[in-house]
Parts: C-alpha cells; structure tokens; sequence
C-alpha cells in the first residue's frame, strides 16, 4: 500500500472513529453514571481519554444547571452561623445528584448513645448535628451520610475514607476527629464542634488586615503542610471550610474532597492518588471560584502538594480582598475564567494590601505549578518571614517568573498534537514553493501569473487539502478554529502582496519582505493562545525579513525568499515533530 492511501485508509478509519465515539456518548447519557462510563470505558479502550474528557464537560454543565434551577439548594442557611454548619459539602457530579434524591436524616431527639440537639449542616453527601455524647457527656459535632441505610457502597466507602483521612491528622488547627461508627444504619463519626464562626461568615464584615490575613494563613499552611507530610490532599480549601473558635484560632475542617498519595520517588513531588476508585481521573472536584487550573481542567494525574498550594492563596486573596479569585455568572464560566484568565490583582480591589503579601498571594496563584511555592512549608516559611519584616523568597523569585510564564504552554496546547504530522508536511510545501519561487527569480520570470500560481492557488489547494485531512482526523476544537481563521488572513495578506506590487508599479517580489513580517505576527499570536515557545519562532521570521530587505538590497544572488523558507518551514517542522511525538505516547 502506498502512503497516500495509507493516510487516506487513516483519515476513512477516523471519520468512523467520530461516529462511533458519538454513539458511545449517546449511550452512556441513556444512563449517565460512573459506572456505564467504566463499562464502555472498559470495552472501548481506544476512546477511554475522549469519554472521560466529555463526562467531565456533562458533570460541570449538569452543576450549572443546576445552581442556576435552584441556587437555595447551595447556599447556607443563616440560623445555623454559629459553628461547623458552614461547611459546603461541594463535591463533584455524584455528590450533587445524591443530596438531589437524599434520605431525611435521623429526627432529632435520641440516637443510640447521641442526643442530636440541632442539624447545623448540610451538602451534596452529608449532614452535620450538634450533638451530646451522653456516656462521656461531651458536645460534639456528628456528620452523618444524608442517605443513611440507603448509601451506595461508594457513598460509604467515600464517607470512612474523609473520616480516615481526617482522623489520621494530628495539628492544633486542623479539627480533631473523636469517633467512627454506624448508628440505626447511618455511617458517622463524631469532630470537635467549633462554636465559634467561619472565614466565610468572618469575610462578610470585610477584608481582613495585613498581618491578620498573613497570621491566618501561616497557621493555615501549617496544618496542609502536616497533612502533606501524612500523604494527604484536601483540594477544597474554601473559606467556608475554614473555621475560627471564639478566641480566633482558624481550624481546616472538611476532607471529603481529599485523597491520600504518595510522592514518587524521583523526588518531583507529583500525587499518585492510592484511591483511584474514589475518583474518576477527568471529575471536576471543588468549589470553582477556589479551584486550582489542574482541578479544573479536570487532570488528577497533574494534582499535588501546589494544588493546596494554590488553595491556600486563594484563600489569602479572599481574606485580603473580600472576594474569591474568580467570579462569574455561573460555575462554569467561573471554571473557564480559572483556566483562561488572570485574577484581578489584589491591590486594584484594596489599596492597602502589602505589595510583599501581594507578591506571596501571586505566587501561590500561577497557574503553571512550578512557579508556584512547591509545599505548604515554603509558603508557611515565606509568611513567616513577612510577619517579621524578614526579606521574602517571593521577591527574590520575581523576574524569574514572569520569564518562565512568557515561555510556558497554556492549556491549550495539547490540541497541537492533533497539528504535528500535518505541520510536518506544511512546512516541505511551504520551503518547496519558496524555492521554486527563487528558480523563477534566478530565470528572470517578471510576470506575476507563475508566482500568483503556487502563492495564490497552490498554497490555497494545499490548504484545503490540509484543513479536510484535519477534520477527518477527529472533532475540531474553537481554538483550532481561530487558530485557522489567523493562517487563513496570512494566506489572503500574502496574495495580496502580488496585486500591491502592481497597484503600486514595483517589480514582482518587491514586497516579499513582509511575508517575513505577516508570519511572525501569526506566531506572535500562537504564542498568546498555544505556547510561550514560539515567540521564539515569532522573533526568528521578524528579523528574516529585516534580512531579506538586506539581501534584496545588496547581495548580487537575491535569495531572500529561500531564506524565508527555510526559516519558516523550521517554525513548522520543529514543533510539528514535537508535537507529533507527543501524541504517539
């Protein structure tokens, strides 16, 4: 078989690919559960990352919907401001569909050896009573599953996992838990019960001061860095899920949403989740205006200690500021703010932030997560310092940032790997038609109908040919798209060259610099939208065409349009194999 229909049997087997994948999406939404996405997951491996990617999207459009069908739902209930109550249990789309058909818990009154005094609480899996434990005659707060007898296994074994994972963890400001059990067929366990309010309440009256937020969270970054060392994630820190007793001692309460890893032993500090049944890898867990990027890109293989990180600093934007890092009309435009924007930065909300714990609070918020603090100990470290009038790393580590974040890919760059093989074969056209450019030069060809000839029609033949073989291979994302409506205006401005030259009266190729110019805009944008890395290739073809006015200028050989194409077909070819390479792994 020859590699033309070699690519042709490829791009036939994947049109096929889009219907069948369209077909397992329609079964699986006949009954939307993790557990058909495990069953057709597990039967058609190959589009296993495609349906989870999509379950993800569902899960966040099926929240939206419904918070905005019924925002009461999500809110908390003023009567109940006095303690653990505050607790937002937000989970992911399993949570919410169980509080959606929850069992009422047990009435209050006498429970085996609890006396419930008052329900407090209540979210997507659990609801929390303040309760007296009458053998040791003790207040205490008991979280029991809303579903009670009626709890799926997971329902279950998610509720013992936050109950182990809490209890394991030994720190002054992290909520003690006492007790696990099951009464009358409700799973429980008993936690110290804070009588005091929480951050979120505590943020209605206003920011906090400097070092009041600073102290805070120091104490805060204490208690996550303990839970890092014990194996621990929370991934919803939030300000409802932080407590503050009487005597304004901040407590982390809430780990429904956290997950025990272990750190891999070449030392990089990436989480490898020991509950991979717990959670789906593509579930989007948290709160959105809280989320780190990689939570709300839906990556757990990417989560580790900077997502608490993260967390943390959004935490200290609230307190300082008021308000959470990111707002919007819904939770999923929030989502899509945390992965496409910047948060507003501190100080145009209030003037009297400290630029230092600015600093601090950027950089718990880079959405790359190596520019972030790499542990909660750093950032505890950092704010101590600040609290002392000591020099702060966050300073010092500035500059190299904002150098790192002007190289790094955005989030959008994994749709290149759909591009390698094809920008592979771009950039062969695109220095093959250069170079017959200069043979028609060298020959003296002083009519522009040749050269109209392969720029005009050759270039917009190949790039049919190489947008169709594109849609064939799979769904075309938005970001494509634009990425294509650019290289298109590239294509007519490069066209046009030919009638300015004769509009103008200036021999043919007069004007070929500006191809130098006209690509290097084009990579300037991929940059912005794909990755920082090709600034580089926007930098290389702005100085091409400084060359190719020089060469045109003063060497007796005019050769500037095969230095274009070279130039240009290298822009292509180095990130089209990288790509293509990425996406074979």
């Amino acid at each position: 078989m020859s590699d033309s229909d070699s690519e042709k049997t490829k791009f036939s087997d994947a049109s096929i690919d889009e219907d069948q994948l369209a077909l397992l999406l329609e079964e699986l939404m006949e009954e939307p559960s993790e557990a058909t996405l495990n069953r057709i997951s597990a039967a058609n491996p190959e589009y296993r990352n495609e349906l989870r990617e999509l379950w993800a999207t569902l899960s966040v459009v099926e929240f939206a919907q419904q918070e905005l069908n019924d925002p009461a739902r999500f809110s908390s209930d003023s009567s109940v401001q006095r303690s653990i109550s505050q607790k937002l249990f937000d989970q992911d789309k399993r949570d919410y569909a169980a509080y959606n058909r929850a069992e009422p818990g047990p009435s209050l009154g006498e429970i085996d050896h609890f006396e419930l005094l008052e329900e407090v609480g209540r979210g997507g899996m659990g609801v929390v009573y303040k309760a007296r434990q009458k053998n040791i005659n003790r207040i205490v707060a008991l979280k029991m599953i809303s579903r009670g007898a009626l709890a799926s296994d997971e329902e279950r074994t998610r509720f013992q996992l936050e109950a182990e994972t809490a209890g394991r963890l030994q720190h002054p400001n992290i909520v003690p838990v006492y007790e696990v059990g099951e009464l009358d067929g409700h799973p429980y366990f008993t936690m110290q019960l804070i009588e005091g309010t929480n951050l979120a309440e505590r943020l209605q009256s206003g920011p906090l001061s400097n070092r009041d937020a600073a102290a805070f969270l120091a104490s805060l970054s204490g208690a996550i860095a303990e839970a890092h060392q014990q194996g621990i994630l929370h991934r919803d820190l939030k300000p409802s899920n932080i407590l503050i007793d009487p005597y304004g001692c901040p407590y982390v309460t809430d780990f429904g949403l956290a997950c025990r890893y272990e750190i891999k032993s070449d030392h990089t500090g990436s989480a490898q989740p020991l509950e991979e049944k717990l959670t789906v890898t593509g579930a989007v867990l948290g709160t959105p205006g809280y989320l780190a990027p990689e939570q709300a890109a839906g990556n757990r293989q990417n989560l580790n200690e900077t997502t608490d990180v993260y967390g943390l600093g959004a935490l200290l934007y609230a307190m300082l500021t008021g308000v959470a890092p990111f707002q919007g009309a819904n939770p999923l435009a929030v989502m899509m703010r945390v992965l496409e924007q910047e948060p507003v930065r501190p100080r145009l909300l209030n003037p009297q932030i400290d630029r230092d714990l600015e600093l601090i609070l950027l950089k718990c918020l880079q959405k790359p997560q190596e520019l972030r603090y790499q542990s909660a100990r750093e950032l505890e470290a950092d704010l101590l310092a600040y609290l002392n009038d000591e020099p702060i790393a966050a300073r010092s580590s500035h500059f190299s940032q904002v150098w790192m974040r002007m190289f790094r890919e955005t989030h959008h760059a994994p749709v290149l790997e759909n591009w390698g093989l094809l920008w592979m074969w771009h950039s062969l056209v695109l220095l093959l038609i250069c170079l017959i450019t200069n043979v028609l030069q060298y020959h003296n060809v002083e009519t522009r109908l040749p050269y109209l000839a392969f720029w005009g029609v050759g270039l917009w033949v190949w790039s049919a040919i190489f947008w169709n073989a594109r849609r064939r291979s799979g769904p075309v994302t938005f970001v494509e798209r634009q990425i294509a409506h650019v290289w298109t205006a590239s294509l007519v401005a490069s066209a046009l060259l030919f009638w300015l030259e004769y509009a103008m009266g200036l021999p043919v190729l007069s004007l070929s610099p500006v191809l130098g110019l006209i690509s290097g805009c084009v990579f300037l944008i991929k940059a912005g939208i794909l990755t920082g890395a090709f600034y580089i290739q926007a930098a290389a073809l702005f100085l091409t065409a400084v060359l190719m006015q020089l060469i045109s200028m003063y060497s007796p050989f005019d050769f500037s349009i095969s230095l274009f194409g070279l130039v240009a077909a290298g822009s292509f070819l180095v990130p089209g194999w990288y790509y293509y390479q990425q996406s074979r792994q």
